[in-house]
């Protein structure tokens, strides 16, 4: 490497991980002109996974980012209600979502994969190819007053170092970066749940673009499409099938997801069989079903160790109930973005990213334990069993909005907030190296 290019690249922040956390980081930190690579692991990148939504304040981060609704539609769609039902199908609680709630922007269910790919594909487009290191994980790091060297493995086992001026940790549930800041933690932390998951092809249901909990806190369903009706009038449905169990042994499989068959789980939902959906035809009509176990990992002090940063799941991955754990990510990328506005792209924007977030967030991964905004169910569950005819009687209207009214504002998504924000990253804003 020349003279130049070392000087060159040791100005850039590195990027661990090139999930969508990682890459709305690298599409933020070019908007405002700072260099950066992204290192992530897997050799050949694909659209794997399946359904997540994106909340209004994510979304409204991507469209600040130049993604078009266009781009968003063509791998989900606006969801426009929200609603939780009961074990006999009848409806708790349902709430217009996205832009019929009253945001600005809406809320999107879209393909994880797929939105990975499309963020892929922009930074490529915006940043070139050379910016995204592919196959190459980083392990490590060494710090000192004037950059971080990042210590990276590569797919062949060789191992190379990469010189910058920060290093956000973006790689996830098994981050190594944050084993390397904290290398006491906890082991991950399983709360008893298991989620399987897939995708099948089925007529829309209710409004056509609702997500749908259905069940009680220990034993659910939850759907949503993820894309818009075909031309036979069918979208593509992702569900989750979801059952609490004793976990005072752990979790006893070495896989965190895994392809499973469909006799090792539909059995749990025989009966749940109502005149607008057979739960078991469903499940047994997908044809690749994975299992998840539903984790987190208990909060830490702070995501920020000078030089170095966490960010999405590496420093926050919590429980999927609150339909946050992407969105979260989003905005992580462009508050990490304003505070090198404010600070340069310095160690400070990295103590005012963690001191604007780790204490809300943090506290948000200990809410979702709690079944987060599915904490009414909980309610229902106690007061009848999940039974009811009317569920004012269970339940009033204003105990409902409550709750989810305060769900909403630790999530960072209540509508008069956001709306009258003003945006992350103002336009044509660039970042100084230097304060």
């Amino acid at each position: 490497m020349t003279a130049d290019r070392q000087a060159e690249t040791s100005q850039e922040v590195l990027i661990a991980g090139g999930g969508i956390g990682g890459l709305a980081l690298a599409l933020t930190l070019h908007q405002i002109g700072v260099p950066c690579r992204v290192f992530e692991t897997v050799e050949d990148p694909r659209p794997l996974g399946v359904g997540i939504n994106l909340q209004p304040n994510a979304v409204r981060e991507l469209i600040d980012l130049g993604i078009s609704r266009a781009d968003l539609d063509a791998i989900g769609l606006p969801i426009r209600e929200w609603t939780l039902l009961g074990l006999r199908g009848q409806e708790a609680y349902a709430e217009p979502r996205g832009e019929e709630a009253g945001y600005n922007w809406p809320q999107y269910a879209v393909h994880r994969g797929q939105l990975q790919m499309m963020l892929l594909d922009k930074v490529i487009e915006r940043l070139g190819a050379d910016r995204l290191v592919l196959g190459a994980r980083v392990t490590g790091y060494d710090q000192d007053a004037s950059g971080v060297t990042a210590r990276i493995t590569r797919a062949d086992g060789t191992e190379d170092t990469a010189r910058g001026r920060l290093l956000i940790g973006a790689d996830g549930l098994h981050s190594a970066v944050r084993a390397h800041m904290y290398p006491d933690q906890p082991p991950i932390q399983w709360g008893g749940a298991v989620m399987w998951r897939g995708t099948t092809k089925i007529a829309p249901m209710r409004t056509g673009a609702s997500f749908i909990g259905l069940g009680t806190s220990r034993h659910r369903m939850v759907l949503y499409p993820i894309s818009h009706p075909d031309a036979d009038g069918l979208v593509t449905m992702n569900w989750i099938a979801e059952v609490t169990f004793d976990n005072s042994g752990g979790w006893r499989s070495g896989d965190w997801n895994r392809k499973v068959e469909h006799s090792e789980f539909v059995h749990h939902f025989d009966g749940w069989t109502f005149d607008w959906l057979d739960v078991p035809a469903l499940l047994n009509a997908t044809s690749d079903v994975w299992e998840y176990p539903m984790i987190d990992r208990d909060p830490v002090p702070t995501w920020a160790d000078g030089r170095v940063a966490l960010m999405g799941d590496a420093a926050h991955v919590m429980y999927p109930t609150g339909s946050n754990g992407a969105s979260q990510a989003i905005i992580d990328a462009r508050v990490i973005g304003a505070q090198m506005l404010a600070h340069g792209v310095t160690p400070a924007a990295l103590s005012a990213f963690d001191a604007a977030l780790c204490e809300p967030v943090s506290a948000l991964v200990l809410r979702n334990r709690g079944a987060g905004p599915f904490a009414l169910l909980n309610l229902i569950d106690d007061r009848c069993g999940g039974q009811f005819d009317h569920i004012d009687d269970v339940v009033s209207p204003q105990e409902k909005d409550d709750l989810m009214a305060v769900y909403k504002q630790a999530a960072g998504f209540a509508i008069q907030t956001l709306n009258a924000a003003p945006p992350t990253i103002p336009a044509g804003a660039t970042a100084k190296l230097t304060a």
